[in-house]
């Protein structure tokens, strides 16, 4: 048995939230766009990465994920998100910070979810 990608589905209450983070603060592309249907949804994509957003408020409030991106980078992608975006810096994880496990990480969050940075 052999997967190739992981593709989570993320829920919001108002999916123009998840784009502020997703494609302003880290720069994912919509690749697939329903925003104007009664059922607002899409795709964005950035490096191999691929989440599909939804908007539902039901499902919104039943599900509060949180995953983690991984980078090379994690200095330059704080310094970006920090000069840019700084409102959505999680107040526990606001700096790059060196883990007991071993990885470098700092943490952004919208109304919904919570996305680790992480570099090991």
């Amino acid at each position: 048995m052999k997967f190739t990608k992981l593709v989570p589905n993320v829920f919001y209450v108002d999916i123009y939230d998840g784009l502020k983070l997703f494609v302003d603060c880290l720069e994912f592309t919509i690749t697939h766009d329903e925003l104007k249907t009664i059922r607002p949804f899409c795709v964005i994509e950035k490096d191999g990465l691929r989440i599909n957003l939804f908007e539902n408020a039901g499902l919104a409030k039943e599900h509060n994920p949180e995953f983690r991106l991984v980078t090379e980078d994690i200095e330059s992608v704080y310094q970006q998100i920090a000069s840019t975006y700084p409102e959505f810096l999680h107040p526990n994880l606001s700096k790059v910070t060196l883990r007991p496990w071993g990885a470098k990480e700092f943490a952004v969050m919208d109304k919904q979810l919570g996305v680790v940075i992480q570099q090991w």
